[in-house]
């Protein structure tokens, strides 16, 4: 079997292909099409293919992680859209919470104000209502007033249709029928509901959901069967997978029905990549730091699982929406992050980034601002004639320049001075991210280890190991392509939830009743799609989940649901689960409290095979002059002072298993260049990653490499 895994960055599209029969791994990287994605990521197959001598018609599976649903967000360029809503409540997407993102502040923005998701012309009221906690119709859907409001969004000419009413969770059938309507009067516009989108109470988080996912559709949708077509026509016979922002993989057919869980597709890949080669190497504890060209993907990872963010606080720019997603944040912190003096006279870098046109001042393509690419080189952290395996040379005077115009010169500073001050305030941008993921919610981060990813994480990941306090540092195989071998880890999943309310104190047989039919008829419905997928039954996993909360309590914590119908005793044991995930998420819990059931979950999960790296050969060499390249001297700062250190590069590729590179020493790879600076040292394992840790242990390569495992509890 073959498989390629594509991910799209802001800069780079990075490709890895993995020959499973033979055992072979193949890595590529091209730079990205922004104006059409697809055109990258065909290029790539297409040069990856012939790099790895495989016939683009023996590709099985091309595994893609996007970015356009997120992009689409961060440019508020989406579709227009309509909204059929219940009479009195057009206005939910402007009130919503009555809550600001900075309480204080009286010139903030609100998103869902200043840029709203709907237009209030075109949220249009229709009578019907449904009563609460049973959904029994209370008021009739009115259908002329949907016919009317037809339309008249046909006259507004809106891209899509969106149909949210209230307590629709509770029963779908008004936004059924007016769907029904929508599509008998306007066949060929896009039409979804909320009850298929989000079927869950809250309903300015349910309509929000349902709006980003109109807003999106018809770019997602079209880009999807853009991409889907041009495989076609490059002779790409195998099925193609998307990322969601769960971290789980889904056919391309699911996805355009249900895009807003896209929303996070780009920077999930990176984060199962991180857990799965935690797993491999026996590191429980990970902060996975993904630095491409734009941006840094920053996740925290405990026991190897990446962590499902709560429903309160699943929101993309600032719109909620109720979809499951990986915690992970994204900053303007990339290789391509532009340095500059603000108007107020502070030394800044980024959020804005040069991208890959013009890029970095070094790319030579007339970029005139200096970036974090241009920092590396003055400092001779990238050598020129490296970058990309040769492929793409950098103009190390351009570099220069762009530095000592743009900052050296404005702060009475060398150009060397300057450079380091670049790296430094990059690296304290993503500190900040890293401490506010982890410190704020109890966890320190001196007791995990960084984890570099992307093509810039190897640059930075030890200078922002010392800037945070932590010891060890894990680079992966191949860094600049994490993100795209994490697609080739991840099983495709789907979620399915309804909602159905009740106090465990009070559930008595006939409730109990309701919760089996109810998880069977999810599980059900989930393993005909996994089937339908192509999943073999016998590769089926199905996680049976609780939403609970204390009675009282705004939002919800997953419980684990025991295997088996559910009974009195599983009741009591699903009421435990939660106050363990209550002690978990905050510390404490409230054994007398009543626990209330809100939303019952499955997740779906169709096994694909994983990844296999192969072992390679031990060498057990301290500074190996066989993998040595040449002496170049680069700047670090070393004890206070900037100094022009004597540095070794190595090229990994020549690297063996338990060999030891002391620093300063510069790691040489074609996706990737990894720093080892003075009083660090690296070490290789088994499966080719990685370690870099403080120069502290003493020995022989072997010993050393040893007490460094020994070091991290391995």
């Amino acid at each position: 079997m073959i498989r390629i895994g594509v991910d799209v960055g802001g800069t780079f599209t990075d490709l890895i292909l993995v020959d499973q029969l033979n055992n072979e791994i193949h890595v590529h990287k091209v730079p990205s099409t922004l104006d059409d994605q697809s055109k990258g990521v065909i290029r790539g197959i297409k040069e990856l293919c012939e790099k790895a001598g495989v016939p683009v018609s023996e590709v099985d599976y091309v595994l893609h992680g996007t970015t356009v649903a997120t992009n689409i967000t961060i440019e508020r360029n989406g579709a227009v859209v309509g909204m059929l809503t219940t009479k009195n409540y057009r206005d939910i997407l402007h009130i919503a919470r009555h809550k600001k993102a900075q309480n204080f502040s009286i010139q903030q923005d609100l998103p869902w104000q200043a840029n709203p998701l709907v237009l209030r012309r075109n949220r249009l009221p229709i009578t019907e209502k449904l009563a609460a906690p049973d959904g029994k119709v209370k008021v009739p859907l009115n259908e002329e007033e949907v016919r009317q409001a037809v339309s008249q969004l046909k006259e507004a000419n809106v891209d899509v249709v969106v149909v949210s009413f209230l307590f629709s969770f509770l029963n779908d059938a008004h936004e059924n029928r007016a769907k029904e309507i929508v599509k008998e009067m306007w066949p060929e516009v896009l039409c979804f509901t909320s009850s298929e989108i989000a079927p869950q109470m809250r309903e300015y988080e349910r309509f929000s959901t349902a709006a980003m996912n109109a807003y999106v559709a018809p770019r997602v949708n079209n880009y999807i069967d853009h991409l889907v077509n041009a495989l076609d026509d490059a002779g790409v016979k195998g099925e193609l997978h998307i990322m969601q922002s769960s971290g789980g993989m889904a056919t391309s057919e699911m996805a355009v029905d249900k895009p807003v869980t896209l929303l996070k597709s780009g920077p999930s890949g990176a984060v199962l990549a991180t857990a799965w080669f935690g797993e491999l190497e026996g590191i429980e504890n990970i902060i996975s730091v993904d630095i491409g060209g734009t941006s840094a993907d920053i996740s925290v990872i405990p026991n190897n699982t990446p962590k499902i963010i709560n429903p309160r606080d699943c929101e993309v720019n600032g719109y909620p929406v109720l979809v499951p997603m990986i915690d992970v944040e994204t900053i303007g912190a990339g290789g391509g992050s532009i340095a500059h003096i603000d108007a107020g006279g502070a030394f800044r870098v980024g959020p804005k980034s040069a991208g890959s046109t013009p890029g970095p001042a070094c790319y030579g393509q007339g970029g005139e601002n200096p970036c974090v690419t241009d920092a590396n080189v003055v400092l001779g952290r990238l050598d020129p004639e490296q970058f990309l395996g040769g492929d793409l040379k950098l103009h190390s005077e351009l570099s220069y320049k762009a530095v000592e115009e743009k900052i050296a010169s404005q702060l009475n500073m060398s150009v060397e001075e300057a450079a380091l001050g670049i790296l430094k305030i990059i690296n304290n941008n993503m500190a900040l991210c890293i401490r506010a993921k982890s410190v704020s919610k109890g966890i320190d981060p001196r007791e995990y280890a960084l984890f570099g990813a992307g093509g810039a994480g190897p640059l930075h990941i030890v200078d922002l190991a010392e800037t945070i306090g932590t010891n060890l540092v894990i680079v992966p195989n191949y860094p600049g392509i994490t993100a795209a071998t994490g697609l080739l880890v991840g099983d495709i999943k789907y979620d399915y939830i309804k909602s159905l309310i009740t106090r465990f104190d009070r559930a008595d047989d006939e409730m109990i009743d309701s919760i089996n039919a109810a998880l069977e008829e999810l599980t059900n419905t989930a393993k005909a799609q996994l089937i339908q997928d192509g999943v073999d039954p016998e590769n089926i996993e199905i996680e049976r989940i609780a939403e609970c909360r204390y009675a009282g309590q705004g939002f919800e914590l997953r419980a684990a649901i025991p295997d088996g119908p559910v009974t009195q005793e599983s009741m009591k044991e699903i009421v435990q689960n939660f106050h363990a995930a209550h002690e978990e998420e905050y510390d404490h819990h409230f054994p007398n409290n009543i626990v209330e059931l809100i939303t019952l979950r499955i997740v779906a999960t169709g096994k694909t095979p994983s990844l296999r790296l192969p072992k390679i050969a031990s060498g057990e060499r301290l500074n190996p002059n066989e993998a040595l390249m040449y002496v170049r001297d680069s700047i670090f700062e070393v004890d206070g002072e900037i100094r022009k250190v004597s540095t070794p590069r190595y090229d990994r590729s020549k690297l063996l298993a338990n060999d030891v590179v002391e620093g300063p020493a510069i790691i040489v790879q074609r996706d990737s260049t990894t720093t080892v600076p003075p009083k660090w040292q690296a070490a290789v394992s088994e499966n080719g990653t990685l370690f870099v840790a403080h120069k502290v242990i003493e020995g022989g390569p072997a010993k050393l490499v040893e007490k460094l495992f020994a070091k991290v509890g391995v």
